[in-house]
């Protein structure tokens, strides 16, 4: 254990600072279709021609050419959807930006993984922390190869970024390229083109506080009823004053609906956007607004009444309570999750999991739970596992970044706090210290279950291992020292527990010479005992 990393602290995440929902706009009449078909095309193709402009820029922006920009699409919609549409662009191309450099990021890793396998001699073993050489002198070709290719790709990233220019889309890039592979997509180039340009659509509306309904472009009453504020050149097709157009269908939104009816009442900021399922043929509205923000609640005051550990694996989670004196409670609990399929079916699959972890921490009456901060981009390149494709598959499948979003969300709504810890040496730690003890004739533990164990400890402020045992009574001080334990601000906690003597059973002196010479005993000794320390099941209770 020499080699233990320092650990980082367990820390409150904080809760979500916004909120959406979405209904379905049923009972649309044809006008009606036509009418946001035609608003949504003219408004995507304004919305094009300022990504164009944007990117254009690229680093020479700045709030002239932004206020340029705006100015420039006023007269051909309105100045809040000009608004709309410069403010879209600027998160369209800062997204961008991040991916850029999340891209170079992983080529450097890749680089270096590929570079350092290349250095070492063929064959050559590899580490716990570390890969070895390749196997054989055609590998080691093909990933020199490949190397020169992910060295020309980071420079061209690079020289990219620092030029401020970006590669985007509007619409998709995924999407784009199923059009070079319709048979593969089981799509004719009509429906896909149909799809092509529902996403290419702009209906959206940034949300105003004073103004009334929270919204003047698309306007939701607290009744239901749906109008649209019609750019210029659309006026003519206004079926209500004001170059409004009504739409015949309401929208009730039942899930914190009663949040949102108190927002537009009062006249505060809801943002909405209008979408079309191609695949169903069905319209939606989603309404949007932001949450104040909220204190985390301290780490003791989370701590005060126990946790739940979570340990994420590929297909469950794996959860054990645990009391405030880091004590395991009760059963292990598993909920699984079925990850294959489409996107909307793994992310079902993850909000039932979730859901059902949510409700039985609140039967147990604890107030946080906790989780690795897991990341797993690292782990997941091609240059440090190699053929490991099953492991590769294996770690891509934990859902670690629905897992955060989702968790946190849903367990603000029920009250509930989340704690993140370092996964460092949870799994090896928690089946060394507590599978075996806690196995039962009646209890199946497994390694993750041990893990969800150590991971609650250590939300806790507590050692992932166990208190040793209390010496025989046969010892010479008499079981007269309480159990080892070290406490939640201990340094070093979590390394090897150092021996109870100056030097280990057996071993040599600190000096490395012995400190008397052997001399002939003239009394008969019993033969030696037997009795080794065994690490029982303690618990601490305080």
């Amino acid at each position: 254990m020499g080699g233990v990393r320092e650990l980082a602290v367990p820390f409150v995440v904080s809760g979500p600072c916004g909120v959406a929902v979405r209904d379905r706009l049923k009972h649309l009449t044809p006008q009606d279709e036509r009418v946001l078909r035609l608003v949504g095309a003219y408004q995507g193709r304004l919305a094009s021609r300022d990504l164009k402009a944007r990117c254009a820029d690229g680093l020479e922006h700045g709030a002239g050419t932004w206020a340029s920009r705006k100015r420039g699409l006023t007269p051909q919609s309105s100045s809040r959807i000009a608004g709309a549409i410069t403010k879209a662009t600027h998160d369209q191309w800062a997204l961008a930006r991040r991916c850029q450099a999340a891209h170079i990021q992983t080529l450097e890793a890749g680089i270096r993984t590929l570079r350092h396998r290349l250095s070492l001699p063929i064959g050559a073993p590899g580490t716990k922390r570390a890969p070895g050489g390749y196997r054989s002198k055609g590998e080691w070709f093909h990933k020199s190869r490949r190397l020169a290719a992910l060295e020309a790709r980071h420079t061209v990233a690079v020289r990219d970024r620092q030029a401020g220019r970006v590669r985007v889309v509007r619409g998709g890039r995924r999407l784009l390229n199923t059009r070079r592979h319709l048979d593969q997509a089981r799509l004719t180039e009509e429906r896909w083109r149909e799809r092509w340009e529902a996403e290419r659509w702009f209906l959206a509306a940034d949300g105003e506080s004073g103004k009334r309904f929270g919204n003047e472009t698309i306007r939701v009453t607290d009744t239901g009823e749906v109008s649209i504020k019609l750019p210029a050149p659309l006026a003519h097709l206004a079926n209500t004053k004001h170059g409004r157009y009504t739409l015949a269908s309401t929208v009730a939104f039942a899930h914190r609906g009663v949040e949102w009816a108190d927002r537009v009442v009062t006249n505060r900021a809801v943002a909405y956007r209008i979408h079309h399922d191609t695949g169903r043929g069905r319209w939606y509205l989603t309404a949007s607004w932001q949450r104040p923000t909220v204190q985390a609640v301290p780490l003791a005051t989370a701590r005060a009444r126990g946790v739940i550990g979570v340990d994420t694996n590929a297909d469950h989670f794996a959860a054990y309570h645990l009391d405030p004196h880091g004590n395991p409670t009760g059963e292990p609990h598993r909920f699984f999750y079925d990850l294959s399929g489409t996107a909307t079916h793994r992310d079902a699959q993850i909000r039932h999991a979730l859901t059902r972890l949510i409700n039985w921490a609140e039967q147990t009456g604890v107030t946080t739970i906790a989780v690795e901060d897991l990341d797993f981009t690292a782990e997941k390149t091609r240059e440090k596992h190699g053929r490991r494709k099953r492991f590769r598959r294996l770690i891509s499948g934990i859902p670690t970044g629905k897992l955060r979003v989702r968790l946190v969300s849903m367990a603000a709504e029920h009250g509930l706090a989340v704690v993140a810890v370092d996964p460092a040496y949870t799994s090896v730690w928690g089946a060394q210290h507590w599978q075996k003890p806690l196995v039962t004739p009646h209890r199946r533990m497994s390694r993750h279950d041990a893990a969800g164990i150590a991971i609650g400890r250590r939300a806790l402020g507590h050692p992932v291992r166990r208190r040793t045992a209390p010496p025989p009574h046969d010892r010479s001080d008499r079981a007269g020292h309480r159990t080892a334990q070290a406490g939640p601000g201990a340094r070093g906690r979590e390394g090897t527990r150092p021996p109870a003597t100056d030097r280990p059973p057996g071993g040599p002196s600190p000096s490395g010479t012995r400190k008397r010479g052997p001399s002939a005993s003239n009394t008969v000794r019993d033969a030696p005992s037997t009795h080794e320390w065994v690490q029982d099941s303690l618990m601490h209770t305080g």
